[in-house]
């Protein structure tokens, strides 16, 4: 375990306000070759999963079904923090980060689906929330869920 994970971990709280909170975060999946492959996605956090929504086709989509392990990283950086003698390799950042491990699968409930999509309108487009959702949308947008298996949050600063 990195060391700032022990001297530094992020509460329940705070890891779960990020997870609400952070507008994009880093998706990495693993190509056929076994090498990364990682992507931005807007997501949202319900409490036990994770979803985010696109296209029907796609290389993280074609990836998650080869190998559904895949990991979520959101992160909030608030600032630089300068050393007061002017050294660079004292400069430090004051963040918070959660690091979501699981296991992706597409949604194919249509209810499960319906009601990711709602958060996701209300997480991005709140102004929205509770418009209904065109069917044929829904049915042409990809769903995924990140079942967590582990589930880790740091700061400093």
């Amino acid at each position: 375990m990195q060391q700032r994970m022990k001297t530094h971990p992020l509460d329940p709280q705070r890891t779960e306000a990020l997870l609400r909170q952070s507008p994009v975060a880093s998706l990495a999946t693993l190509n056929r070759d076994g090498t990364p492959y990682v992507t931005p996605v807007h997501f949202v956090w319900d409490g036990r999963a994770a979803y985010f929504h696109g296209l029907p086709a796609g290389q993280k989509l074609e990836n998650l079904r080869a190998n559904p392990a895949v990991s979520l990283m959101a992160y909030r950086m608030d600032r630089l923090l300068l050393d007061e003698a002017g050294r660079p390799c004292e400069t430090n950042t004051q963040y918070e980060s959660v690091i979501l491990a699981g296991q992706a699968s597409v949604v194919e409930d249509p209810g499960e689906k319906a009601a990711a999509l709602a958060l996701i309108v209300q997480k991005y487009t709140p102004q929205l929330a509770g418009r209904p959702l065109p069917e044929g949308m829904v049915a042409g947008t990809a769903v995924v869920k990140i079942q967590p298996q582990s589930l880790t949050g740091k700061y400093y600063g």
